[in-house]
């Protein structure tokens, strides 16, 4: 059966995809949270995941590790959504049936992640204020926010701050489609590798180092990256007063980071990159595991088991 843009195989992709990642980051919430908080908030002292962890819970309550749960994992499924079904459409529609090249995955990979991005942007610009409401920051510059959920805090800030404010963010997220892409390219690389030409299914073993490793790789290169991402979401800067919203968003990038480098040092780009780690890469292997395992076992009830095999 062809892979073309709508079809069923894409559609179980896109499934899979958004149920592992669903799972996957329910387990490993509270990473996110202690991550999250170290980007955003520069003031703080503790900078291992543990001792962030336990400072929030003293502060702010048991459950404050899972603040913002419910509108992170509707971003997250739809986001994953988006992407998985995007990135199997377009490979397999280019691809007809061949095998894929690292080129190929890394182009279909940043492709999917720009339309990703162009679609899922408000939620996650939503789900970044909900989830630090109600946090207690060391950095005295920070304001609060009052948001009742997640239609209120959309109303909030289309009415507050305009509808373009719902896509704070939006200029390095396109630039951080090469996270995603970078972290296909590898896993679908060793995952051919791993395969040497012989159609079969990798253990659960080689699925979740393979995608601890991808992850890994694709989080280090991008983070700096990643913490400004967070920073424009958390919408706490001054707006800019240039017509040019494309220079404007290049100035603020180059701003941020030579300030937090300036302020701490070239490692202080790398702020919270312990707890991303941790939590992203666990996150992910996890999630690819449950992944093939969702989708092998719906294409064996299709009967189109080796087709799948083959063509990965």
């Amino acid at each position: 059966m062809s892979l073309e843009v709508f079809s069923y195989e894409s559609l179980v992709h896109a499934v899979s995809g958004a149920m592992g990642s669903v799972t996957a980051m329910s387990v490993f919430f509270p990473l996110d949270t202690a991550r999250l908080r170290l980007q955003v908030d520069e003031n703080r002292v503790a900078k291992s995941t543990p001792a962030i962890l336990a400072e929030i819970i003293k502060e702010e309550g048991l459950l404050a590790p899972y603040r913002g749960w419910f509108p992170v994992i509707c971003s997250l499924c739809c986001s994953n959504f988006v992407y998985f079904y995007c990135f199997h459409s377009l490979k397999g529609s280019y691809l007809k049936g061949h095998q894929s090249t690292p080129s190929t995955d890394l182009l279909m990979g940043m492709a999917a992640g720009i339309v990703n991005v162009l679609v899922t942007t408000p939620l996650w610009v939503v789900n970044t204020r909900l989830k630090l409401q109600g946090s207690k920051f060391r950095n005295a510059d920070i304001r609060s926010t009052n948001y009742s959920g997640i239609f209120d805090a959309f109303a909030q800030i289309v009415r507050n701050e305009g509808v373009g404010a719902l896509w704070n963010g939006t200029f390095p997220s396109l630039l951080l489609v090469l996270n995603p892409a970078i972290q296909f390219m590898i896993y679908e690389g060793l995952k051919r590798q791993l395969k040497k030409g012989a159609p079969r299914e990798l253990t659960s073993i080689e699925v979740f180092i393979i995608g601890a490793v991808a992850k890994a790789v694709a989080t280090t290169v991008t983070y700096p990256l990643q913490t400004i991402q967070s920073v424009l979401r958390f919408g706490q800067l001054n707006e800019s007063t240039e017509k040019s919203k494309l220079m404007s968003s290049l100035r603020t990038i180059k701003s941020l980071l030579v300030n937090r480098a300036r302020r701490y040092g070239v490692f202080g780009l790398f702020k919270g990159l312990e707890a991303k780690l941790l939590q992203t890469v666990l996150t992910a292997a996890l999630m690819f595991l449950l992944y093939e395992k969702i989708a092998s076992c719906t294409f064996r009830v299709m009967g189109l088991q080796n087709a799948h095999h083959k063509r990965r």
